[in-house]
């Protein structure tokens, strides 16, 4: 008997002991479910009972230095269907296929589809959008949206570059500056109840967005003008695959102009500007893309022959080994080592001083200067002037220098880098270069953006760049520009030479690989006021047909230009002493 009470007595403690663990776990996880996923379970509950759709924040517009706008933003809409809420499908399919241009079937797919909500079309026009909100159809949303526009179609198209379907930069300055642009979208919240239907009287929260902010960049649109035409029209004389020209302050590296022509239509973007788009296949087409999205001046590297003898003079005349009137003499040739290494001017140039050596463009006498410097000296120079760096350009995707290894030159290959040869470098590099040695001596970074304001036009921001590091003595850049005249006065750059204006220059004239094409790049870099830069312009033309010489079909390139934006940047014109 006293077994069986005990008995008793422990099997009750046991399904009490059974009962209070069960009520403590339960009183456990209903604190986890009240305290540790709260969260959790009420967004679940705000899934269930909420619907969101995004109001795409406006992009900030991109204007010119004086303002005008570049880059701006067109209304249109986003048209969509919330499946629970439709009372009339067929209704919705034939409005929306009738408004929208599209095919039954495909409106039908979409509308039919179960989902929370589903995008019908993007990128509506607002007319459309409006004649469909019109309809007062259930379960039919018409958001108004974004789109880009480009005023000026494909003007610096390869220099703005533009924007996807989700409004986001793609190529250019455009991506560059996709935080200053972008803003910060909105969102429109509807209650429903559990079967997804709109409760009535409780209306739509609102989160409005926060529009992007507007970019000031140097590029003027006149300008910008000025050297497209000018590229298209010796594009077409000499049916060059593509010209590049850059337009930039050399004091300060603003870029006040940079074409790449062929240009494409930023309003369409992919449609190939070629002819013979339609027979090309999906990777073709892709590549063919590419190729047109790219920007030459910054993305594309070339061999920049004599302009390069720029750099080779500076070194030298820096280090001392050469001077204005040192003596030298061209017989048409050097020998280096075993190579013969001739001038362009194969009967030669006979005594000349180092004055007319470089109106003359001499391969001989760059030659002699760059052996008289050395591989090491020459190199340090080369670091010193910051070519072998990126220039920092404030654009995506800048090329590096292509240069031997220091240790892989010897005589020979020292000999054909000092006439410009044997390595590549873009565009803006060497604009950038060329601009720090007739300024003064202080290295630029050449750049786009100016300054960043809110929609409202306040000040937000000033775009900075890296301090201006010496990279030659004042008296050399003074002697440079010197020189630089001589070769416009009366040497290869007198095609570039414009009355009343001192103008400085170098011509160039390069055979791209293989040797054995026969092709050429064209190319002039120059600047004015001679004595004192202002403006500075690049012109490389490749591969054209014909007569192809730099001083020739380049040099006049950037005369034309000069002469329509000097006066426009109110560069006067020097007033010639007469005697009395």
């Amino acid at each position: 008997m006293q077994k069986t009470r005990t008995f008793h007595r422990r099997k009750t403690v046991v399904v009490f002991l059974c009962c209070f663990a069960a009520l403590v776990g339960l009183a456990v996880r209903l604190a986890v479910l009240m305290v540790v996923d709260s969260e959790y379970y009420a967004s679940l509950a705000r899934d269930l009972h909420e619907r969101e759709r995004t109001i795409k924040a406006a992009r900030g517009k991109i204007l010119d230095r004086n303002g005008t706008v570049l880059a701006d933003n067109r209304t249109v809409c986003t048209v969509s269907v919330i499946h629970s809420q439709l009372s009339d499908p067929e209704q919705v399919i034939s409005a929306l296929s009738k408004e929208l241009d599209m095919e039954e079937t495909q409106v039908r797919k979409r509308v039919e589809k179960v989902s929370s909500i589903e995008i019908i079309a993007k990128n509506v026009e607002k007319e459309k959008g409006d004649r469909i909100r019109n309809y007062k159809l259930a379960g039919v949303k018409v958001d108004e949206d974004y789109r880009r526009y480009y005023p000026y179609g494909s003007m610096a198209s390869k220099v703005l570059g533009f924007t996807g379907a989700d409004n986001q930069g793609i190529i250019g300055l455009e991506v560059r500056y996709e935080d200053v642009l972008k803003g910060i979208p909105g969102r429109i919240l509807t209650l429903t109840d559990a079967r997804g239907i709109e409760l009535e009287d409780t209306g739509e929260t609102r989160e409005e967005p926060v529009n992007g902010n507007d970019l000031y960049i140097s590029l003027d649109a006149n300008i910008q003008q000025f050297a497209e035409q000018a590229a298209y029209k010796v594009m077409e004389q000499k049916e060059a695959d593509s010209v590049s020209i850059i337009i930039m302050n050399p004091q300060n590296g603003e870029i006040y102009a940079m074409t790449n022509v062929p240009e494409f239509d930023l309003n369409q973007p992919y449609q190939l500007n070629t002819e013979d788009s339609a027979s090309l296949n999906t990777e073709e087409y892709q590549n063919s893309l590419n190729q047109m999205w790219r920007n030459g001046c910054i993305n594309d590297t070339y061999e920049p022959g004599s302009t390069f003898k720029i750099i080779t003079a500076s070194a030298g005349l820096e280090a001392g080994v050469v001077s204005l009137t040192d003596q030298f003499y061209c017989p048409g040739y050097k020998i280096v080592e075993d190579r013969r290494i001739r001038c362009h001017k194969v009967g030669g140039h006979g005594g000349e001083t180092f004055v007319q050596a470089i109106q003359n463009s001499c391969n001989p006498v760059f030659i002699e200067i760059g052996l008289r410097l050395g591989v090491e000296r020459y190199f340090q120079y080369f670091e010193q002037f910051g070519m072998n760096q990126k220039t920092g350009v404030d654009l995506p995707g800048e090329a590096s220098t292509i240069m031997h290894k220091q240790e892989n030159v010897g005589q020979v290959e020292l000999a054909t880098i000092s006439f410009g040869q044997s390595f590549q470098i873009t565009p803006v590099q060497l604009a950038a270069t060329v601009s720090s040695i007739i300024n003064g001596g202080l290295r630029v970074t050449p750049h786009f953006g100016i300054r960043v304001k809110s929609a409202d036009g306040t000040l937000i921001q000033i775009c900075r760049y890296p301090e201006k590091t010496r990279i030659l003595s004042e008296d050399t850049s003074e002697t440079m520009r010197y020189l630089l005249e001589q070769v416009v006065d009366g040497g290869g750059g007198k095609r570039a030479y414009i009355e009343g204006y001192r103008i400085g220059g170098k011509t160039a004239t390069s055979e791209t690989l293989p040797r054995s094409a026969n092709q050429y790049i064209s190319s002039f870099i120059g600047f004015a006021p001679a004595d004192d830069p202002q403006v500075l312009g690049l012109c490389v033309i490749n591969h054209p047909q014909g007569v192809y010489y730099g001083g020739t079909i380049a040099a006049p390139v950037i005369q034309e230009i000069f002469q329509n934006i000097l006066p426009y940047l109110g560069i006067e014109k020097t007033e010639i002493e007469t005697q009395s």
